[in-house]
């Protein structure tokens, strides 16, 4: 089966809300743009796309073997020596044929990729990112289906080559942004949306490496921490989906070495193993009703015997007290998962009983008078408490649903 799961992503020119093509036989998930917030005070500039010089030369290319992409903002004032990367999601490809359709679209070649809008986390105003508006703010654009992470070749269904190159796409970009002026930061930031999120979690302990000690190196995982949670038939619709993106674009070489000598390859892929590597400081951004991995991996398809989820899905305030207590369940693993992150004293966490997926690049969700808060905090606020050490510990995880009022149906979700 082909399979091709995507989330929201970069923003483009605001187009109301657009719809990403997937593969034919799975999910169709709604892209909300940046820019469409009902709260923007005015569009963004555009930031431009920078190609990767000697790309070819190094492997490092996209799906359909074009250079990868990234933008830079460049920071001023007293961030001008300071980096926030930004990895991008939009889902994955597991097989041959969903890869093929990829490489046709933004996700797969930088030849059908524009310049985009940053807001939220990335924006350069202070009022919508006031602890990192004049930091140099980089994203980098996803293209190879495998969170980063692959390093291997296939073949299309036309005879042309697959390029699997994840690992050296990451690799090559950071090489070039560290010979821009990278290398002299004086603090960065790793952080990503979804797929963006759980490569931000795979790299972290590698972006620390490439600095002195004495640089404040962190990261932040945003709508990434994915569980291998069993689907209302019964099946690991998420672990199948995962097990064959591990197996085709060859991810070991990104896995933690540790977990290796003792797991499979794709249990190491979800991130409640991986964050038992990390030795970076890491922040944990995410929904406990995510609604991604409810829509898509806890209730894929439409209907199971003797319930719909079709109405649930689409919005959780139309589901059922059985639905509910289904969701609930769903929440208790993922915060019992998360307990490892909240044992380690210089991690943060926020997590919300929000139905929404990716927070840190909307304005709405950043911060906006209708941002959801937990302890009276926005997740700007949270995150810049953390990363400046503003508190001694910035851990919060909300009650079960529907217990926070700030909690808004104008939040982006998958």
């Amino acid at each position: 089966m082909a399979t091709e799961l995507l989330s929201p992503l970069l923003p483009q020119r605001c187009r109301g809300l657009s719809v990403a093509a997937a593969a034919p036989l799975l999910l169709l998930l709604a892209v909300v743009t940046f820019s469409c917030s009902p709260v923007a005070p005015r569009a963004p500039e555009l930031v431009e796309l920078t190609l990767l010089a000697g790309a070819r030369e190094k492997g490092a290319v996209c799906l359909d073997g074009s250079p990868p992409g990234y933008h830079l903002q460049r920071g001023f004032g007293s961030g001008a020596h300071n980096w926030l990367v930004y990895l991008q999601g939009g889902g994955w490809c597991n097989t041959t044929e969903s890869c093929s359709e990829r490489k046709m679209t933004e996700f797969g070649s930088s030849k059908l990729m524009e310049a985009v809008e940053f807001t939220g986390i990335l924006s350069n105003r202070h009022q919508e990112n006031p602890d990192f508006h004049n930091w140099n703010i980089v994203v980098i654009r996803y293209c190879d289906g495998a969170s980063f992470a692959g390093d291997a070749e296939g073949e299309d269904q036309d005879g042309t080559k697959l390029f699997f190159r994840g690992l050296r796409i990451w690799e090559a970009v950071v090489d070039e942004l560290m010979a821009k002026g990278m290398d002299t930061a004086k603090q960065a930031l790793l952080t990503g949306c979804s797929a963006g999120s759980l490569a931000a979690l795979l790299h972290c302990d590698n972006f620390r490496e490439r600095f002195p000690q004495d640089v404040s190196i962190k990261c932040l995982s945003d709508a990434g921490f994915f569980i291998d949670e069993k689907d209302l038939s019964g099946e690991r619709s998420l672990r199948t989906l995962i097990n064959a993106i591990v197996h085709l674009q060859n991810v070991r070489e990104a896995l933690p070495k540790g977990c290796l000598a003792n797991k499979d390859p794709t249990e190491c892929f979800f991130p409640a193993e991986l964050i038992k590597s990390i030795n970076t400081p890491t922040f944990i951004l995410n929904s406990d009703y995510d609604s991604w991995q409810i829509r898509n991996a806890l209730a894929p398809n439409g209907s199971y015997p003797g319930q719909a989820w079709s109405s649930c899905k689409a919005d959780i305030r139309n589901c059922s007290s059985t639905q509910m207590d289904i969701l609930h369940g769903f929440r208790k693993k993922l915060v019992s998962e998360l307990k490892v992150a909240e044992d380690k004293r210089d991690w943060g966490l926020f997590i919300d009983s929000c139905f929404t997926h990716c927070q840190s690049p909307f304005r709405i969700s950043w911060i906006s008078r209708i941002s959801p808060r937990l302890g009276n905090k926005t997740i700007a606020e949270a995150v810049g408490d953390w990363y400046f050490g503003r508190r001694e510990e910035v851990k919060y995880i909300d009650c079960k649903y529907p217990c926070n009022p700030t909690c808004s149906s104008h939040l982006p979700t998958a």
